[in-house]
């Protein structure tokens, strides 16, 4: 199975703009990335990033073991075009894949690269299923994770993508699975969701670290946990 993980290297998480300066924002998108592919690694898979910008895998530090199954390729299209052109039955043209080889018949699963609380033990949980459509939802109708083994499917992540999903898997005559999948389902977009991070985020994460680096700690003085800053207990 290929694991393609879309990634947003020139202008990342631009909802997280009111609490992270440039830096910080691309740090912390980089350090989501390296949880989700060192996940990606751990499940026996081997990641591509497919980045709107040139980016070096020696760049991100993976550990060795990772880094050595990792591959990263460019393509600056929208993020539905440029995950269509790689799933059964797409071009492949921007992976060399094309459609006289194999690969472009091989199942294929796309990962978001801000689920910052997945496990190896949550995705294979995703990537173990058997429908022609399996989908991860997130919070407010989005699709974090899918798996694709129907060459007629494509992807639309536009608005709801998950109830668009859900139709499109019908309208090909494709069987849809949902998967239920708190860690999965969680991606980080809005300084509100820094908290899940915090709570739920592993010792060994690099995103947690970072919010660490960064002096965010978590914030309850009105009964309702919230994110601070160390020295500014006002940043949400």
């Amino acid at each position: 199975m290929r694991v393609v993980v879309p990634f947003a290297a020139e202008t990342p998480k631009t909802r997280l703009e009111s609490v992270f300066s440039p830096d910080e924002r691309s740090r912390f998108a980089r350090a989501m990335l390296v949880d989700v592919l060192r996940v990606i690694a751990d499940t026996g898979h081997e990641p591509t990033v497919v980045s709107t910008a040139p980016l070096a895998v020696a760049d991100l530090e993976l550990p060795e073991a990772v880094a050595a199954v990792t591959s990263v390729t460019v393509d600056e299209r929208p993020l539905t075009e440029a995950v269509n052109a790689r799933l059964p039955g797409g071009d492949g043209a921007a992976d060399g894949t094309g459609t006289d080889g194999d690969s472009d018949c091989d199942p294929v699963a796309v990962v978001m690269a801000d689920l910052a609380l997945a496990t190896p033990g949550a995705l294979e949980g995703l990537l173990a299923t058997a429908a022609d459509v399996a989908i991860a939802p997130g919070r407010g109708g989005g699709t974090n994770a899918l798996v694709v083994r129907h060459p007629a499917f494509r992807a639309d992540y536009h608005g709801t993508s998950y109830l668009d999903h859900r139709e499109i898997a019908q309208s090909v005559g494709a069987d849809l699975e949902t998967v239920d999948s708190f860690r999965l389902g969680t991606d980080i977009d809005e300084p509100a969701d820094l908290v899940e991070v915090l709570v739920h985020g592993r010792a060994s994460d690099r995103a947690l670290a970072c919010l660490r680096e960064f002096g965010f700690v978590l914030d309850d003085r009105d009964g309702r946990v919230g994110v601070a800053r160390e020295g500014n207990r006002a940043s949400e």
